[in-house]
């Protein structure tokens, strides 16, 4: 498998964050790590949406994506106030834009288009205000 992003493939994913962020007053996180210590990688994502301190976010509307690259296992957990509004399928289509694309190991494009998906979304349900505050760092957390 070739090595997961390189630096520039991480400022794109950055990138990607914050114009899904210009749109809505939502909050995206990408969580990388090497191996999942779940068996099933939503419990990790649920744990470490908490970690982070996404549930604390003023109206509910964080959305991790967490990526376990040794594993082959990722996840997408989005807090009530969004699992309240989006489409009960929704979480599928994300899911299966990286699928799709980390087959081919396209690992960084399949990143941002899955953060363009939920942004999109967010900004349905969440637009962005003027007096929003980005409440969470768009940067990529890691793990080990």
């Amino acid at each position: 498998m070739q090595e997961f992003l390189n630096k520039a493939q991480e400022q794109n994913i950055v990138d990607a964050i914050a114009r899904a962020e210009k749109q809505t007053s939502g909050e995206v996180k990408v969580h990388i790590e090497s191996d999942c210590a779940e068996a099933e990688p939503l419990k990790r994502a649920i744990a470490l949406f908490e970690q982070l301190k996404m549930h604390e976010t003023n109206l509910r509307n964080g959305v991790l994506i967490y990526v376990a690259t040794k594993s082959r296992k990722f996840a997408i957990y989005g807090d009530e106030g969004i699992n309240k509004l989006v489409p009960t399928d929704f979480w599928n289509n994300v899911a299966a834009i990286l699928k799709q694309h980390f087959a081919s190991e396209n690992f960084a494009l399949g990143l941002q288009e899955a953060i363009d998906l939920v942004g999109e979304k967010l900004h349905a349900f969440f637009p962005y205000n003027n007096d929003d505050t980005n409440e969470l760092s768009n940067d990529i957390s890691f793990g080990k």
